[in-house]
């Protein structure tokens, strides 16, 4: 049984989020519309990861934007 029949983020990683929003944006328009410094001072994929990891509050800016955004990405 799943536990989460409407969660748009259930069974998406933390990475394919990242993955999917440089694709999409670029790091350089991503730290526009995210003002953080993992995707503003000499970002990469890792390095995002790792500090969003470990900073739950960057991590759901992140995540609320990739679902605010999520019917403008490729299928």
């Amino acid at each position: 049984m799943d536990n989460q029949p409407y969660n748009p983020l259930h069974g998406i990683t933390l990475k394919t989020i990242v993955e999917t929003l440089v694709d999409f944006y670029g790091f350089e328009a991503l730290g526009q519309h995210i003002n953080i410094n993992c995707f503003t001072n000499d970002p990469s994929i890792k390095s995002s990861l790792k500090f969003l990891r470990k900073t739950p509050w960057a991590r759901e800016k992140v995540e609320q934007f990739y679902i605010k955004n999520l019917n403008k990405f490729p299928k």
